[in-house]
């Protein structure tokens, strides 16, 4: 698990946003966030959430409720996409973005290049990330991860390379940037490097493995993809079980 102060703070949070809610039950922007931190505690080893599917789904219900509420709010629908995409409902969770497009056509977020990477379109999601890090110049770290993530689906592994370095250099207690690192570097060759980040993956995550962990994290539509990244964490020496 990670430290105690990350968990305190997402604790933290989410009070604060039931807090709004009980103020005003109607706050949609409010549902939508407090959605995310359930998300985050599904994603993110903090606590008994992690990888549960209880988690998920109440992330799931909050974001509906957002959207309910403000069906005419981008946020709540590029949330809800972010969630769907995260239970595998993939194209759900594409015309869950392609509404908040259309709803504001300036709306921009680094997770749509995430949804189109599970959903196997990594050309579009590649589309999605750069036009997102154009327009905003304080994007998030996550942003370059999923646009190297893109390009390593692409095979395009040392195009994949800076972004995933970036994202790494920026977030270095992030799990899942070691994993797309580190399989970057094995599919270059650079099998050095490659297990310097698989130990850094099993140093934040000790029982982490790939059919435990990795499977279910992992949201692939195409069984293809799946295998293309496990073939990088596996050259990269991460442990199968």
């Amino acid at each position: 698990m990670l430290g105690v102060s990350a968990a305190a703070e997402l604790y933290e949070v989410r009070r604060l946003l039931q807090q709004s809610i009980a103020i005003d039950p109607n706050y949609a922007r409010a549902y939508a966030r407090l959605s995310w931190t359930h998300l985050q505690a599904w994603l993110i080893s903090l606590d008994g959430d992690y990888l549960n599917p209880l988690a998920l789904d109440w992330a799931y219900q909050l974001a509906c409720k957002a959207v309910q509420l403000d069906p005419n709010l981008p946020q709540a629908h590029a949330h809800l996409g972010h969630v769907l995409s995260r239970k595998r409902e993939h194209e759900a969770a594409l015309a869950e973005f392609d509404r908040a497009m259309a709803l504001n056509p300036n709306f921009t977020d680094w997770r749509f290049g995430e949804v189109l990477v599970w959903a196997g379109d990594p050309a579009r999601a590649i589309e999605a990330v750069e036009r997102h890090m154009r327009l905003d110049p304080f994007y998030a770290p996550l942003a370059p991860g999923y646009l190297g993530l893109a390009h390593y689906m692409r095979k395009q592994y040392s195009q994949a390379l800076p972004l995933l370095r970036e994202c790494v250099s920026r977030t270095p207690n992030l799990r899942v940037a070691h994993c797309w690192l580190g399989a970057t570097y094995a599919q270059l060759g650079s099998i050095e490097k490659a297990r310097a980040e698989a130990a850094e993956v099993v140093r934040i995550d000790p029982k982490w493995t790939i059919e435990g962990a990795g499977s279910q994290l992992s949201s692939f539509k195409r069984p293809e993809d799946t295998e293309h990244y496990f073939d990088g964490l596996r050259k990269a020496g991460l442990p199968e079980r």
